[in-house]
């Protein structure tokens, strides 16, 4: 959903050459476009958060995730603001970008969410780990002495993770395949505890900024 011109130009630009977007341009029309289409044929729903409705779009997104909750919505602010961000996320949103983000972390993000797994991008976590660096408690800590047990290459997984990067590109970076990245992320969640992507971010930030 997107009231935007220039975003929705935008988007048309950077979308995969494999996926269609059709505009809606209020919450009423995406709904009725969900509820007559097939359900495979709904893959991402991309919400534009705009300056003058933001807070009522922040609704109507949780209100979407309640009654659709296999969709897959991705939202995209026009401002930053953490406090959103958070209660998003809290409610089962998939992922938030940069309304003018580019084609390659684009494929990214939905390669992410396609996996069921959160994406805010490392300035998002950033912002987080700066207003909360210095509310570590013992949990925390707990946590940070379980990320001393991954291997060098868990640990190096988890560095690229926390930059952003999909499994493809960690791959690539790494010199290994797939399967071997899905391993490791496996392990680095038994081992630490975490459940997504987003945590194991988190983790990383603090413990660097720690040491």
């Amino acid at each position: 959903m997107n009231i935007n011109e220039s975003v929705w130009k935008h988007w048309l630009t950077v979308a995969p050459s494999d996926k269609s977007l059709v505009r809606v341009l209020s919450m009423d029309e995406l709904k009725r476009l969900l509820d007559e289409s097939k359900p495979d044929n709904v893959e991402y729903c991309f919400i534009y958060l705009d300056h003058e409705h933001f807070h009522q779009m922040i609704e109507s997104a949780i209100t979407l995730r309640r009654e659709y909750p296999s969709l897959k919505i991705i939202t995209f602010p026009n401002k930053p603001s953490q406090t959103a961000g958070l209660r998003l996320l809290s409610q089962g949103i998939n992922g938030q970008c940069s309304p003018y983000i580019g084609k390659k972390q684009l494929e990214t993000v939905l390669s992410v969410v396609a996996m069921g797994e959160i994406w805010v991008g490392k300035s998002f976590i950033d912002q987080l780990i700066t207003a909360n660096s210095m509310d570590i408690n013992i949990d925390d800590l707990a946590s940070q002495e379980s990320f001393e047990l991954l291997s060098a290459k868990e640990r190096e997984v988890a560095v690229y993770i926390s930059k952003g990067l999909s499994n493809k590109q960690i791959a690539s970076e790494m010199s290994i395949s797939d399967r071997t990245v899905k391993s490791h992320m496996t392990n680095i969640f038994k081992k630490t505890n975490i459940k997504d992507r987003l945590g194991l971010s988190i983790l990383v930030q603090k413990v660097h900024t720690v040491h």
